[in-house]
Order: structure tokens, then sequence, then C-alpha cells
């Protein structure tokens, strides 16, 4: 009887062996394949992770500023418009106009270079017989606050705004920029007039020697925002200067943001 049951046993055993047999390779054979299958999903997303950053927006950089999407009110200004964090600089020049204001908090103080080069300029003037003067620097963001509102309430703000910056938009606040005029004859400060004057006529025509434009020309209110202002210089340094003298444009045309 033990004889007979012994095929029987081995027949199990061995049937046994080959399904563990067959198992095991099966196992095998298909684990490398799922590798393959996890390794290809993730050289799948990798593209999409690469191509990612340029579909982003640029980085919007002090140097980088992108212009409000938002039209201009009849006055200039972007309406509603919210001021920045930090300055606007475009090709190394600080921006200050009704499109890209200052922050409230920025306080430089009268720029050291700027004042140094108007010193020379007004000494040579002096020299040649015009006794010109700076009656206005550098203007904190709070006086200028108290400047524009008392504009605003004599003449109405419309007319305020063609002569006159509202708060965080002033080139006063980046300390660069100098009204200049003519000792002795004060009547003529803050008035197309000086410009017609000898004093005036010289200092337009020798102020980019020294690193300044006229920031306001006439016939360019469409483009600065102003009118035209005889006694509003800027300081930029004497390579600008003279090539937008010598171009007859508006810091706003050499800088590209008209």
């Amino acid at each position: 009887m033990k004889k007979k049951r012994l095929p029987l046993i081995l027949g199990a055993v061995i049937s046994v062996a080959l399904i563990v047999s067959i198992f095991v390779v099966y196992n095998y054979k298909n684990k490398p394949v799922s590798k393959a299958s996890d390794e290809h999903e993730q050289e799948a997303a990798e593209p999409t992770k690469k191509d990612s950053p340029a579909k982003e927006e640029p980085e919007k950089t002090a140097d980088n500023p992108v212009k409000p999407e938002q039209k201009p009110d009849e006055n200039g200004y972007i309406p509603n418009q919210t001021l920045p964090t930090e300055p606007t600089y475009i090709k190394g020049i600080l921006l200050a106009n009704k499109i890209y204001p200052l922050p409230s908090t920025f306080a430089p103080g009268e720029d050291p270079e700027a004042r140094q080069a108007l010193n020379k300029m007004i000494a040579v003037a002096k020299q040649q017989g015009f006794d010109l003067v700076a009656f206005s620097g550098y203007r904190s963001f709070d006086y200028q606050t108290t400047l524009y509102n008392n504009y605003a309430k004599r003449d109405g703000q419309a007319a305020a705004d063609r002569y006159s910056a509202r708060p965080g938009y002033s080139e006063h606040q980046t300390g660069l920029a100098f009204d200049i005029g003519e000792k002795g004859k004060n009547d003529l400060w803050l008035t197309e007039e000086f410009g017609e004057t000898p004093a005036g006529q010289w200092l337009f025509t020798h102020a980019q020697d020294y690193g300044f434009i006229l920031r306001f020309p006439q016939n360019k209110e469409d483009i600065t925002g102003y009118m035209y202002e005889s006694w509003h210089y800027r300081y930029v340094g004497v390579d600008i200067a003279k090539d937008i003298k010598k171009q007859n444009i508006t810091l706003e045309e050499y800088l590209g943001v008209k």
C-alpha cells in the first residue's frame, strides 16, 4: 500500500515545485517591467517641470518695470494706482513720472553727486555774469503732499496736475531735480519768461555739460505730462544729458517709455 502511494506523493511534490518555480519566474520578469514603467512616467513628467519656467512671467524687478495695462486718465495718471514698494530704474536711471511713481517711504535726500555738479555749474555761470540759484531741490513725500494739495485747492486738480506732481510722483522726491532761477529776479522764478532771459538761455545751452537736462521742455506735455517749465532741471549724468540734448528728446523718449 505504501509503495502505491509513493508515486502519488512524489507527483504532488513535483507539481508543487513546478508551480512555485513558475510563480518565481513570473514575478522576476514582471518586476523590471514595472520599474521601467515608473521611470518612463517620471521622464515624461520632467519635461513639464523644465518647461514651466519659460511659461512664467519675467520677474518684475526695479529695472524691469511692467507698464500698467490701464490707460491714464485725462490728467495723465493711472486711476486708483497703488504706490510701489520699490523705485523704478530703467537703463540704470531713476524714473519718476505720472506712470511710474515712487514709494511713499522713498526718502534719499539730496543726491551728493547732483549737488556737486550743480555747484560747479552755478560757479561757472557766475564767472560769465549769471548769478544762478537753486531755490528748490529735494522734497519729501509729506512736503509734496502739502504743496500739491495747496495748489489743487487754489487752482483745481486739473490745473494743478499740469504743473505740480501728486505726492509720490514728484521728481523732487528723487533728490536729483532742482528748480533754478536768477538771484535778484525772483519775480521770474517759476515762470516761462525765465527761459527767455540771458541767464535762462545760458542754462538751457550749457546744462548738459554738467549732467542736467531741461526736464519738461516746450511742446512735450503729451509726453512728460507737464507744461513747459524753463526752471526745472534734472541730473542724469554728463554723457546721458548730452545724448538727450543732441537728440532733442525727453527723458521718457530716451528711456523708451513713450
